[in-house]
């Protein structure tokens, strides 16, 4: 890594201070992967698949829901507010200390990896007691993919708020 890149992850926090600028980094971060995830889910991946992604199948599943508009909106807080939040506090700065010179777009397709792990492992199959990974079907995949640019455009989107502010 060179001196500049090092002084510049040496001079960044590892994680943001909690202020209003982190709260709209992490909304605006979170509608653009949202977008971009919707946009996979519903009209790329039928093509691959045979039909869309459906998340809030899985929320209902999870939450013993019967309102699909619930499990929408669930789907859509979390995409939006939370995980992004996931990604400034715990998988950058994660990535920060363990492997400082990944570059940001890694970092983000990993987190996107990781969201996969949580919502068809985790969520799919230690809470609501379906096949892990739903059993690896074409779905599964299709999934990964729309995990993956989840998170490179969240990273995206942060390190263009990052660049704004520094300035």
């Amino acid at each position: 890594m060179s001196t500049a890149s090092t002084a510049r992850v040496a001079a960044s926090p590892l994680v943001p201070p909690l202020t209003l600028g982190t709260l709209v980094t992490a909304v605006m971060a979170g509608a653009a992967a949202d977008i971009a995830w919707e946009v996979w889910a519903r009209l790329i991946t039928p093509f691959w698949v045979g039909g869309p992604l459906e998340p809030a199948g899985l929320v209902q599943s999870v939450f013993g829901l019967s309102s699909r508009p619930a499990a929408e909106l669930i789907h859509l807080v979390v995409g939006v507010v939370f995980y992004p939040l996931g990604y400034l506090y715990i998988a950058r700065p994660l990535a920060r200390l363990i492997l400082p010179m990944l570059p940001w777009w890694l970092v983000g397709a990993g987190f996107g990896v990781g969201l996969w792990v949580f919502a068809l492992y985790v969520m799919a199959h230690l809470i609501a007691g379906l096949p892990p990974f739903l059993g690896f079907i074409t779905l599964t995949w299709a999934s990964l993919v729309g995990h993956i640019i989840f998170g490179v455009v969240t990273a995206a989107v942060v390190r263009w708020r990052d660049g704004s502010r520094a300035a």
